[in-house]
């Protein structure tokens, strides 16, 4: 931290106490919010397709100066709500197919380029060496991007690919926050689950028209359903199912680290929208988590977890048995079965049989950009999906950019296993199994790029943090009666 900071932060603390920056935080989202919807009602609704990203910059910046554990609230609920607003301007003033609201999410993460910057020379010392081989396979792709690929999507590319990175250094690097941050999230996600939760019901049971007029004009009818109550997959206020059952997934298994009256509400609603995801790489994502989190905490901790997971099955199992939900889900369930004649999982095998030699014989790669082409009827830019992560590394950041892409979630995947912090702090034990679980979809999805990409390295991030807190003596010293949960080999650190 430079001077400049330094001075900086000791003018806010002599000046104003610690209720007040938070008032000001809160004001400051206020203010967004309010602008947002006067801008909606006032006849200005085309207009937001440019105020909206460019005050929630404004908003996220002064978060990250004055109140950075705001800021990380801010940031989630940018991504978790961004869609929606999206979808409601769109459809009150026509279909834009730039998506340029769509660009706010990552406007505010890019804010923590800063810390990156700040802390690079010395990232490796810290701890943070995954995070800079990442950044360098992502540079490379970005170079090579330029070079093959129009400027535009390379820039576009750059955010899917580099947001997570660093948002997830940031979480890291700010290690002494760690018990702040843990609070701040636990709470973000709750209410995450009960909000988008509920309005993934009523998005199912009614299909409102911006929902219907989106799916539509987007015409992913094969991914999301049908525009018809009953008929749509669910994807609440994100914008396809895919993020969805992701920010549901990592919420879900968050639950079980919470307390609180919300907590079951939020369960139902939680859980009776990712099975009507239909997603099953989630569903399998969340048992995978499950396994995980039961299999690395203490007995006592096991005990309440079965407790909580009981209790949530006994409000969820009748809310599943009401037609036409029942035939929904146990329609999808079915497909577990017979694998082999589901065309979803005959398209996932075509697509690797087809790609696979294509995909590890491309040395350089195509670079950041290469999944974007232009339509020749139309003149549109369009994204070509590959359903699978570990085929889009190879083929966007070839095996150089690859290996140190991989190489960087490898290593972080290999400390985060290593950690025993997760047998008294279950936070550290879900942020692990939400990480792992995520990892492991990359088989099947590009996981590691969006919002997907912010929960995978987030909460992989989140553990490193809590491990880098806990061993710290300085931090343990501040701690009442900590030492008698804590292993013995961690006090002598």
């Amino acid at each position: 931290m430079n001077s400049k900071q330094i001075l900086f932060n000791s003018f806010l603390q002599e000046n104003y106490s610690p209720e007040e920056r938070s008032l000001q935080g809160w004001m400051a989202i206020a203010g967004f919010i309010l602008l947002t919807v006067v801008c909606y009602f006032a006849g200005v609704t085309a207009g937001l397709r440019l105020i909206y990203p460019v005050t929630a910059l404004a908003v996220a910046v002064f978060l990250y100066l004055r109140h950075p554990i705001l800021y990380i609230s801010f940031t989630w609920w940018i991504w978790f709500l961004t869609p929606l607003a999206t979808r409601l301007v769109d459809y009150r003033v026509g279909w834009d197919p730039s998506r340029q609201m769509l660009i706010a999410p990552y406007l505010v993460v890019f804010v923590t380029i800063a810390t990156f910057l700040r802390h690079f020379p010395r990232a490796s010392r810290q701890g943070g060496l995954p995070f800079v081989l990442a950044f360098i396979g992502v540079f490379y792709g970005f170079l090579i991007g330029l070079i093959y690929n129009p400027p535009i999507p390379v820039a576009r590319g750059l955010m899917d690919w580099l947001s997570p990175i660093i948002f997830a250094f940031h979480l890291f690097i700010n290690w002494r926050d760690y018990p702040s941050y843990r609070q701040n999230i636990q709470r973000t996600f709750l209410w995450c689950v009960l909000i988008l939760g509920s309005y993934g019901v009523y998005q199912f049971v009614v299909a409102p028209e911006w929902d219907r007029y989106w799916l539509i004009q987007s015409k992913l009818f094969m991914s999301s359903g049908n525009p018809v109550p009953f008929g749509m997959r669910v994807w609440s206020t994100l914008h396809s199912v895919g993020p969805f059952g992701s920010v549901m997934q990592a919420g879900l298994l968050l639950l079980f680290t919470s307390s609180g009256n919300l907590i079951f509400p939020a369960s139902a609603v939680g859980y009776l929208s990712f099975l009507l995801t239909q997603a099953r790489t989630n569903w399998g994502g969340w048992l995978f988590g499950i396994i995980m989190i039961m299999g690395s905490v203490k007995a006592k901790i096991q005990m309440r977890l079965i407790t909580i997971i009981v209790v949530m099955a006994i409000c969820v199992v009748p809310l599943t048995t009401i037609e036409p939900i029942a035939g929904v889900v146990a329609t999808r369930l079915e497909t577990f079965s017979n694998l082999q004649e589901d065309g979803s999982f005959k398209d996932r095998s075509g697509s690797y049989d087809k790609n696979l030699g294509l995909a590890l014989s491309n040395g350089l790669g195509n670079g950041l950009g290469n999944i974007w082409k232009v339509n020749e009827k139309t003149g549109q830019i369009e994204v070509v999906v590959i359903d699978s992560g570990i085929l889009d590394m190879f083929f966007t950041l070839g095996w150089f950019g690859a290996i140190f892409y991989m190489g960087g979630l490898i290593l972080l995947i290999v400390s985060v296993s290593s950690y025993g912090e997760g047998r008294f702090d279950s936070f550290i034990s879900a942020a692990r199994a939400i990480g792992i679980s995520s990892a492991s979809q990359l088989v099947i999805g590009s996981g590691m790029l969006s919002v997907a990409g912010m929960i995978l390295w987030g909460f992989l991030a989140m553990a490193m943090a809590g491990h880098k807190y806990y061993s710290n003596p300085q931090m343990l010293s501040n701690i009442p009666n900590f030492s008698k949960g804590l292993p013995r080999n961690k006090l002598s650190k």
